[in-house]
């Protein structure tokens, strides 16, 4: 945070000041009225900034569109602000911070390499304003190395709040600025990132930060959350704990923020970023609109005035670079999950950054420049980028320089000397997908925390499932159900929780496939189990939960909070299964050992393939039926129940399966097992093809169309990492089941493909695997003494505070115990009373 002092400036004096603005006027005078009677044109520095009035192009003239709207909704602006800078290569939210890795991805998409990573801006930037009526264009602040993106024009029209990223610096952040270009001056500080503010009427800021320190689930690059400050830029604190992205807040007329929230708790991790609203204090969390049906993401949203309906960049897919796509109104009054209440009013799909001046009159950008278009997709271009620019610069976020009204105060309902949140559920028994379940069932809900990622290599979920969650669940506790259905409980606050409801027997009845976020002191509730939006609490004469105090979680103290596959299934497996299930007595072609694969587990991917767990899968589904899902359909669950032959684990065991099954069956218990401990093996699959293809190909479509792909079973169908034992090479599938019997093998293929360990075939394949042996001995994997992070994910906990900076080479890593110094660091403590007095 910036000094009092700096930020007052040093000119504190009346008479310093009136000696200021003599000489700033007469260097105004010497330095550019004198030579723009040469040049025609002005320029002058402020604060080393270059800028001015850029001569409109002699023959410019609004176009019949913009004069037509010139005359009616856009009589009273005179100026448009607006950003150019860099656009972005990558995702729609890769415009800020670092790649956590140096692989191909960000090699090809990242700007630069600097401090040992690539960084996903562009250098180069400047706020502007286009004159309407002449086509000039005022050059308020450049920067020829920095940033400058997300103006806002405040209530009083007379200074613009902005996020700005020195020349020579990494991290964007905010900033106000005087229309005149005077007077600028940073607001928030620091070594992250703080983008797309926006000004609300009580006075606060709302913006997006990286402040969060945490990566997204799916990709190499940081995550921005929503935060607060006061207008100096104080009283930092987040009002949001998502996983992942947050955007382009904005207020609604009614006071509250509009926002897109991209998320995915067991589900698909591109189908999910669709608008949501909170107060400016970060209470009242719950969807606008879109949660539902996945396949857009809704970013830029902001109110059409005289209405209750929004504009947004209805961005297709997983959304595009820079917001990409066509212009739509979406009209909530039918609803959060009613498709007609969207329409797409653009003709074609470029567009980004939409400003609604009325339901007839919208500013936009391109990739082109700027643009005005109506409601029927008229559209017309009053703005272009020097010729020169336009192959490396972008316009960015038009807005109106006008004075505009306060939108409504919203009274805070927080209490930043409460550690948690109090929510209250009406009826469990009244939603969606809730039919056939008899009152009375749920008697409990287990309570459990998303849990944020401190750094991520890659576009999937490995190592951490096959095909399921992207993010580990730690097990926060239990509170109860009464049997009306009512439920009222404490929960940390600023924590991404979600339930699962469970009956008699502590099996999932239904699961929630979102998150909620408390704010201090907040007391909410909800009507039922995924009750559609548009419900409000029914007349009850009484709601029994609510007869007493709100209910503590309770912890469950003999499970550990994150389950870690090969410390705590797989010892339970060895003590009950693999007596029967190993490579040697595969009962039911099942081997249950925990042999380390190139990346998981031979056990674990049984647990997958062969179907014993329901998990969270990685589709674009949510809201399953009762029982569907979990324990409930984990068919692991009937296989310890004591009915499957001498397999009888105890109570705590079951338990610990249980419970583990419920937190999405995770690999590893740690996220330092992320980027590292792969090693593939390298066969000779092009002898394998000529000695085994004429029983094991077949066609698969490929990006380079239909090719023939050698393809084993052995137990597990389609997948041929757990026929390779990186433990024990010679014990393999691959190698066991062609071997003939007398040979020691399995001789699975009907007859002897290898007729002795002797044949080059064999040699070579066992070769390959213990070459991989050899890497994994060496190398480690986070099950494994020894172990030791990737460098990525040790610079990552060293730059946010969590190991040395220091830290020798070979010095020894706790992952565990760092990633819980991590996670524990998001913990809501509240300050002191002398602390909340003084705002620090």
């Amino acid at each position: 945070m910036l000094s009092p002092a700096y930020r007052r400036g040093p000119l504190h004096t009346a008479a310093k000041l009136r000696r200021h603005r003599i000489w700033r006027i007469w260097r105004r005078f010497t330095l550019v009225l004198l030579p723009a009677l040469a040049l025609g044109a002005a320029v002058w520095s402020v604060g080393g900034t270059a800028w001015g009035d850029v001569a409109a192009l002699p023959d410019w003239k609004p176009g019949p569109l913009l004069s037509q709207m010139l005359s009616g909704p856009l009589a009273n602006v005179e100026e448009v602000v607006f950003a150019v800078r860099v656009p972005g290569r990558d995702h729609w939210y890769v415009t800020f911070g670092n790649y956590a890795d140096d692989s191909d991805y960000p090699k090809n998409l990242g700007f630069k390499f600097e401090e040992g990573v690539y960084w996903g801006y562009g250098e180069g930037g400047r706020l502007c304003a286009l004159n309407l009526r002449t086509g000039k264009v005022r050059v308020i602040l450049e920067d020829a190395r920095g940033g400058v993106r997300d103006p806002q024009v405040h209530y009083d029209g007379r200074k613009i709040l902005f996020s700005y990223r020195k020349g020579g610096e990494h991290p964007f952040h905010l900033y106000e600025i005087n229309i005149d270009g005077t007077g600028l001056r940073q607001l928030t500080d620091g070594p992250d990132d703080d983008i797309e503010p926006t000004y609300c009427p009580d006075g606060s800021i709302i913006f997006c930060s990286s402040r969060c320190r945490r990566f997204v689930n799916c990709w190499y690059t940081r995550v921005a959350v929503l935060y607060r400050c006061d207008a100096d830029g104080g009283n930092i604190r987040p009002i949001s704990s998502n996983n992942d992205h947050d955007n382009t807040p904005w207020v609604l007329p009614d006071g509250r923020i509009l926002y897109m929230r991209w998320e995915y708790v067991d589900r698909s991790q591109v189908h999910f970023h669709h608008l949501w609203t909170a107060n400016p204090d970060g209470t009242f969390q719950t969807v606008f609109y879109g949660n539902m049906y996945g396949g857009v993401a809704m970013l830029d949203a902001k109110p059409i005035p005289n209405s209750n309906k929004v504009v947004v960049s209805w961005s297709p897919g997983h959304g595009r670079p820079e917001h990409l796509g066509p212009i739509a109104v979406v009209d909530p009054s039918l609803g959060p999950d009613h498709q007609a209440a969207v329409k797409i009013i653009s003709k074609g799909g470029d567009w980004k950054d939409p400003y609604a001046i009325s339901e007839d009159c919208f500013l936009a950008a391109s990739p082109k420049g700027l643009h005005v278009l109506d409601s029927q997709g008229r559209s017309e271009l009053i703005y272009q980028l020097p010729e020169e620019e336009r192959g490396r610069l972008q316009c960015h976020e038009p807005r109106p320089l006008v004075a505009r009204p306060r939108e409504r105060v919203i009274p805070p309902r927080v209490d930043l000397s409460k550690p948690t949140g109090t929510l209250v559920l009406e009826d469990i028994y009244r939603g969606r997908n809730m039919a056939g379940v008899p009152r009375g069932t749920v008697k409990k809900l287990l309570v459990l925390r998303q849990l944020p990622k401190p750094v991520n290599f890659s576009g999937g979920m490995e190592p951490l499932t096959i095909g399921g969650s992207f993010t580990l669940a730690e097990i926060v506790g239990e509170v109860p159900v009464e049997p009306d259905g009512s439920a009222n409980f404490e929960v940390p606050a600023l924590q991404s929780l979600f339930f699962v409801a469970l009956d008699e027997n502590d099996i999932a009845v239904k699961r929630m496939h979102s998150f909620v976020t408390m704010q201090p002191g907040e007391r909410t509730s909800c009507v039922g189990c995924h009750e559609p939006r548009h419900y409000a609490p029914h007349p009850v004469t009484d709601v029994m939960a609510l007869r007493r105090r709100p209910s503590p979680i309770q912890p469950i103290a003999d499970v550990p909070p994150v389950l870690d596959y090969p410390r705590d299934i797989q010892p339970i497996l060895d003590r009950h299964c693999v007596a029967c299930h190993n490579p040697d007595k595969r009962e039911g072609k099942i081997d249950l050992t925990g042999d380390h694969t190139a990346r998981y587990s031979i056990s674990y991917w049984t647990m997958t393939v062969r179907g014993l767990v329901s998990d969270g899968r990685n589709e674009p589904r949510g809201n399953r039926p009762p029982y569907s899902y979990g324990s409930a359909a984990s068919r692991l669950m009937k296989l310890v129940d004591g009915s499957h032959y001498g397999a009888k684990p105890s109570p705590q065991e079951v338990k610990t399966i249980r419970l583990w099954i419920e937190t999405s069956a995770c690999y590893p218990g740690t996220y330092a097992a992320l980027g590292c401990g792969f090693y593939p093996v390298n066969l000779p699959w092009g002898e394998i093809g000529g000695r085994c293809g004429s029983c094991h190909s077949q066609e698969v479509q490929t990006g380079d169309g239909p090719q023939r792909r050698i393809v084993m079973n052995g137990g597990w169908p389609g997948a041929p990492e757990p026929l390779m034992n990186l433990d024990h090479p010679e014990r393999s599938y691959l190698l066991r089941a062609p071997l003939a019997r007398s040979a020691g093998g399995l001789e699975l293929c009907g007859e002897a493909v290898l007729k002795d360990q002797e044949d080059p075939l064999y040699q070579k394949a066992l070769a390959a695997i213990e070459d991989a042996h050899r890497r994994l001995q060496e190398g480690k994997r986070f099950d494994m003494p020894g172990f030791r992070p990737n460098p990525h994910y040790i610079r990552e906990m060293q730059r946010f505070g969590f190991l040395p900076l220091d830290l020798a080479p070979e010095a020894p890593i706790d992952p565990y115990a760092v990633d819980r110094a991590y996670w524990d660091s998001f913990i809501y403590r509240p300050s002191s009373p002398g602390e909340l007095a003084s705002g620090e």
